[in-house]
């Protein structure tokens, strides 16, 4: 078992420019950026490399100073949560404001952890700042940076790599010994084998639905905020769970309200609900969380489209049915008919009924996604797929648009994640979709592909 990679937290007041510095070394665009003080409420964590040698870097939220966000209180607890697992703390300040009473502040914390520091003073691109004045802080070295245009940062990653060798020994190379400096531009490590076998799963739903409640469950741990505030996760959080030696990339996203509501939510709400809609993108499996106590609404329906358009495999998770399932006996048929009339499109989806917050059937969630995942990944062999094709068309043959006789000559699956087959014709160069249906949900009944799209294309056998 490989060991677990260091850890560098970023730290300081509000709107340093954590998470643009975050950004700048993972590679990556998972933090939201804003000139909002408190945008960043969890901590976000995501590997990097630098000189040969991998670590975890976490961007917290600004765990120090004035604060109007009702969840600032649990933004700290998490933030110093997080500096608690820290090998390396990364202080940073602004370099344009210069020292202020804060930065004490935070200075006399830092030395109290006993952990190694690191001060970076950021935005030195600016002619008005100075690093000079922050020597009063106590550590040594202080590298000037500028995290949105990268200068200065290289010589930052070179202080971590150093300043970890030195508190850890030498660290485990992750692209062989590199001269210090040399190494690539800052980004996130490349797709090892292991994490190419990775479940990629993406909890999605609108707000207060329970999502951040529901990854916590799983993880047994509280990784991220949770709070009856709507809107209260912004970044997409995603964690590593292992199930029965099997690893699953969870993504907690931000609720997703109807579009019009988002304009008005500014433009947090905006990149929030981007990086929600590329998590779906991004993922195997999608689950799609209602709230039981409201029942599925059109919304619900729209979230539920985006995952089937972007042929994601579906479980739909109904969160919360420790407040409904008191009811009448007959209430979770009448639940389930109600979901499924509200989506016909994701008819092959599992429904669960689950409470993330007493954990009652939660753990059910994980094992339908790892069915689902493989399902979407099976490939059937030719001579199966078109001696059940046969039975099926000499029951319920095609019929062209023009109404014409049309005879399906053979299919073949020409992809998986989602399942894709083209059933080659004599005629018809479309189905009618009822029929497009049918064949789909026929190829699921016999070969299994449970909670997954199944693409069909259409083509005229050439003469």
């Amino acid at each position: 078992m490989s060991a677990k990679p260091p850890s560098i937290v970023l730290v300081g007041r509000p709107n340093v420019g954590k998470s643009t510095l975050f950004n700048r070394i993972t590679g990556s665009r998972r933090a939201i950026v804003a000139p909002v003080a408190g945008t960043t409420r969890d901590s976000l964590s995501r590997p990097a490399s630098w000189a040969g040698r991998s670590f975890l870097v976490s961007d917290t939220g600004g765990l120090y100073g004035a604060s109007e966000d009702p969840l600032h209180e649990l933004v700290v607890i998490q933030g110093q949560r997080a500096m608690v697992g820290a090998d390396l703390l990364v202080f940073l300040v602004d370099g344009r404001e210069g020292l202020v009473p804060g930065d004490q502040t935070i200075a006399r914390e830092l030395r109290a952890t006993g952990k190694p520091v690191l001060l970076a003073v950021n935005k030195t691109d600016d002619k008005r700042s100075s690093a000079a004045e922050f020597y009063q802080l106590g550590f040594e070295p202080i590298t000037e940076i500028s995290a949105e245009h990268g200068t200065g940062v290289a010589e930052l990653l070179d202080e971590i790599v150093s300043s970890l060798a030195s508190a850890l020994g030498p660290l485990p190379s992750a692209l062989g010994p590199l001269p210090s400096g040399l190494g690539p531009l800052p980004s996130a490590l490349g797709p090892s084998a292991q994490q190419s076998s990775e479940i990629r799963v993406a909890i999605v739903g609108r707000p207060n639905v329970g999502k951040s409640s529901l990854l916590n469950r799983l993880l047994r741990e509280e990784r991220v905020l949770v709070s009856e505030m709507p809107g209260t996760t912004r970044d997409a959080i995603d964690a590593v769970l292992t199930w029965h030696k099997r690893r699953f990339r969870i993504v907690d996203t931000a609720g997703m309200r109807r579009p019009g509501r988002v304009h008005r939510g500014g433009q947090v709400e905006l990149v929030s609900v981007a990086g929600a809609k590329k998590a779906i993108f991004d993922a195997d499996v999608v689950a799609l969380l209602i709230d039981s106590s409201e029942g599925a609404t059109d919304q619900d329906a729209a979230i539920g489209g985006e995952a089937d358009r972007a042929g994601r495999g579906v479980v739909i998770v109904a969160n919360k049915w420790d407040l409904v399932k008191s009811q009448d006996p007959e209430f979770v048929k009448t639940f389930d008919d109600e979901l499924r009339r509200r989506m016909k499109f994701l008819d092959y989806a599992p429904i669960l009924h689950i409470s993330a917050l007493t954990g009652e059937r939660a753990p059910k969630v994980i094992e339908t996604i790892d069915k689902i995942a493989a399902a979407r990944r099976t490939r059937i062999a030719s001579s199966a797929l078109n001696k059940c094709v046969e039975s099926i068309t000499a029951a319920n043959p095609p019929v062209s648009p023009g109404r014409r006789h049309v005879r399906i000559m053979y299919a073949a699956q020409v992809g998986v994640a989602p399942p894709s087959f083209v059933f080659f014709t004599n005629v018809a160069t479309t189905f009618h979709f009822s029929y497009e249906r049918f064949l789909a949900n026929k190829l699921r009944e016999q070969f299994g592909f449970f909670g997954t799209p199944v693409r069909i294309q259409v083509r005229r056998r050439k003469k």
